[in-house]
């Protein structure tokens, strides 16, 4: 039995070449950092006058006044850890920690159990 098809309907196994294959992804920095660094910037709205409050700045971002809050919590964490969390190495799959478990640390007073309690979360 022989079935002929016409030529513009011919399917080859073999894939038609790309002519420009696709960049490699670049890196994105862990979302922790990114946090951190949005937190810095919203303070720094609110101290200039920019925003009067964090409901401004949850309208704006078009998030709640709680998420608002739960992120600017990232500022109450000691410089040292703060340093630590933005110099993270970017393009690591998952961080080894996450704003969820930051928050208990950032209510921790006292710098020094603050730190010890995030190296905790690195081990």
């Amino acid at each position: 039995v022989t079935r002929r098809t016409p030529v513009n309907k011919i399917v080859s196994a073999i894939p038609p070449l790309q002519s420009d294959p696709k960049p490699p992804k670049e890196p994105k920095p862990p979302r922790v950092t990114e946090l951190l660094k949005k937190a810095v910037e919203w303070q720094a709205l609110l101290d200039s006058g920019k925003m009067a409050s964090q409901a401004e700045i949850a309208r704006q971002e078009g998030i709640t006044r709680a998420r608002v809050t739960q992120v600017m919590g990232m500022l109450r964490l000691t410089p040292e850890i703060q340093e630590q969390i933005l110099t993270m190495p970017h393009g690591i799959c998952r961080p080894p920690i996450s704003e969820r478990m930051l928050r208990p640390v950032a209510a921790i007073i006292g710098s020094h159990n603050q730190v010890r309690e995030f190296h905790k979360l690195l081990v």
